[in-house]
């Protein structure tokens, strides 16, 4: 059986992101004290990043709680000062992205917390793209794992690649 308890500093963080703006450390949670409904992870943001994209979920509703630091929360359009102790809420609702920044000159640490779901649709507004997940595990090599981004004017009809004349009458 897993041990249902893991102290803040037994935990071990990977460092994950991409170009200037993005790059954090995250440190799982749930799978190491047996958690199946929830995720949750500890993230850590070096002054003047963020973990990801400004992005909302159809499915999956998030929870933020500030454990050290300050930073700015981007919310359906609106910016938001954070700082330790508050506890945020990013419901599964498209016309609520969220993106938390840390724009101190201070480590900001937060707990990230989320249902667990098989499948989920997200929408990223800065940058016109959506995505689709599915699948049992983050492995995307399993035969029933798949994750898609895309944008709307790339996207193809439903009879493309099904029937000789595909158009959409």
């Amino acid at each position: 059986m897993t041990k249902p308890i893991v102290n803040i500093d037994e935990l071990e963080y990977a460092e994950f992101g991409k170009g200037e703006q993005f790059h954090a450390e995250r440190a799982p949670v749930s799978t190491r004290i047996g958690a199946s409904k929830l995720g949750y992870a500890v993230i850590r943001l070096a002054p003047g990043k963020r973990a990801w994209p400004y992005h909302a979920h159809y499915v999956i509703e998030e929870m933020f709680y500030v454990l050290d630091g300050e930073g700015t929360l981007r919310h359906a359009d609106e910016e938001f000062p954070i700082r330790a102790g508050d506890f945020i809420c990013a419901p599964a609702d498209p016309a609520q992205p969220h993106q938390i920044i840390n724009t101190s000159d201070a480590p900001l640490t937060y707990i990230a917390l989320g249902n667990e779901s098989d499948t989920d649709v997200f929408l990223y507004p800065d940058s016109g793209k959506y995505g689709v997940w599915h699948g049992k595990t983050r492995d995307l090599d399993a035969p029933d794992s798949f994750l898609v981004f895309a944008r709307k004017e790339t996207a193809v009809g439903y009879w493309d690649g099904e029937v000789e004349d595909d158009s959409e009458e």
